[in-house]
């Protein structure tokens, strides 16, 4: 990143020059729209080349792709910048100098990355101390190491071969029956490491294998036995040194939850805001339709079984919980779940408020508290939970929200709890913080177009 950035700064000095030095007329640039140009091109070109993959410690698949990749990166920052100087209007700008800024920002990031990838792919790797790797494993695993060292992007290192450990009777031609074996492998051939990755044969006993790694002074790694190619929520963290394998649920991680949290304190301030704004207009209307609270409280389970209230405008009369075991029948969700399009227990003002999504503006109070998130999964009532198989847990192993993925999925038309389910699922397996974004972007199109209210 310092490199592609000086190569940024280069190409704007030599712009400079060109443009001063050898154009036809006198001409100067104001310092500050400068500078400015200069570091708003760096801070995107670097944002950018991270977006497409040019930090990442995977090697590019070929030249024409590292290209394409550094093209984009530029392009598209050149293009913020031309759209920041017709937004300002800045008339004086050179042509010549934006246009040579952009071809030099081009050719010196492209000429030292394509510098670079000659010498790690044909120089770095005919060093003498280049890094000799041994895998030790089953074939399946090996090779499969074997394919992700040989794609790793690194100064210098090479697989030299992978051997498997002998177990009863089996002996094949590349297999270290002992540790005696290992040992005359590391005297024959030229080893800096080795990296063991053996399956979950519990019968296998790996520690003679490590501490005569130890013994003659070789690095080494271990690939876990439980951990399988299509895992996807698998880490090693430490707690006071002490490391840890950590199997995730659910794709969130402590800086996801971060800016989620931080979305979440945001939003929930606004939305409180709003709440206290609208309070005294819905709860009159409230009030006139039907006797009875303005709020409506009700016990919901959150993350991980957690129990809270969750508020929301009155929208039933007061003996609508009575009146549900009457209604059970005729119940058009298929599962845990209740819905009836045409409810009798709505009164006049509350279908306004759920056909506006109104009625569940009170939320924002249990976001701003922490007991919810603008987007997540729906709460479930403490009765649905009850009836839940274990396979439904996994759409409360985070906090419920006020929209998520089925709430934009069309849930007027959902009528089956499996894929309500689903897409919960799907919404914790997939998160990012961007999707959250745009679901929220979506449910505002939803809310104003009427489409999916209950």
């Amino acid at each position: 990143m310092i490199l592609d950035a000086l190569c940024v700064i280069m190409a704007g000095y030599g712009a400079y020059y060109i443009k001063v030095y050898h154009g036809e007329w006198i001409w100067r640039m104001d310092t500050g729209v400068f500078t400015i140009s200069i570091l708003m091109v760096m801070f995107l070109n670097n944002y950018l080349m991270g977006k497409f993959g040019l930090y990442s410690d995977r090697k590019s698949t070929s030249l024409v792709n590292l290209l394409w990749s550094i093209f984009k990166a530029v392009g598209i920052s050149f293009g913020i910048l031309s759209a920041g100087i017709f937004l300002f209007q800045l008339k004086q700008y050179s042509r010549l100098f934006f246009f040579m800024f952009a071809l030099l920002s081009f050719v010196l990031i492209a000429v030292y990355r394509m510098l670079l990838r000659l010498y790690l792919d044909k120089v770095a790797l005919k060093d003498p101390y280049c890094r000799k790797i041994l895998v030790v494993g089953n074939t399946e695993r090996s090779e499969y190491v074997e394919g992700l060292l040989n794609e790793q992007l690194s100064w210098g290192h090479e697989v030299i071969g992978h051997f498997d450990i002998c177990r009863g009777g089996e002996d094949f031609g590349d297999s270290l029956r002992s540790t005696a074996d290992l040992e005359r492998v590391a005297r024959e051939k030229t080893i800096d490491e080795v990296v063991f990755a053996i399956d979950g044969d519990r019968a296998l006993n790996l520690d003679p294998y490590i501490g005569t790694c130890r013994k003659i002074g070789l690095s080494c790694r271990i690939l876990p036995a439980m951990w399988n190619p299509s895992e996807r929520y698998f880490s090693i963290e430490t707690c006071q040194g002490v490391p840890f394998l950590t199997i995730r649920s659910t794709s969130f991680n402590a800086t996801g939850l971060l800016y989620k949290r931080l979305l979440d304190f945001v939003g929930g301030v606004v939305g409180t805001m709003i709440f206290l704004a609208m309070y005294p207009i819905v709860a009159l209307a409230i009030k006139i339709d039907t006797p009875g609270p303005v709020i409506f409280k009700q016990k919901r389970v959150g993350k991980h079984g957690r129990v809270f209230l969750l508020f929301k405008f009155r929208t039933m009369y007061l003996d609508a919980e009575e009146r549900l075991k009457e209604l059970t029948g005729k119940n058009e969700m298929n599962g845990y779940m209740f819905k009836l399009a045409d409810d009798p227990r709505i009164t006049r003002v509350g279908r306004f408020l759920r056909k506006t999504s109104i009625d569940e503006i009170p939320q924002f109070l249990n976001v701003l508290r922490g007991e919810m998130s603008l987007v997540g999964t729906r709460p479930p009532t403490l009765d649905e939970v009850e009836k839940y198989q274990p396979k439904h847990l996994k759409r409360i192993a985070s906090k419920p929200g006020m929209t998520g993925l089925w709430q934009v999925s069309g849930r007027n038309k959902i009528n089956d709890f499996e894929r309500v389910v689903d897409l919960d699922c799907k919404y914790l397996d997939n998160w990012r913080f961007s999707n959250d974004l745009r679901i929220l972007v979506q449910t505002v199109f939803v809310v104003f177009k009427r489409k999916g209210a209950m």
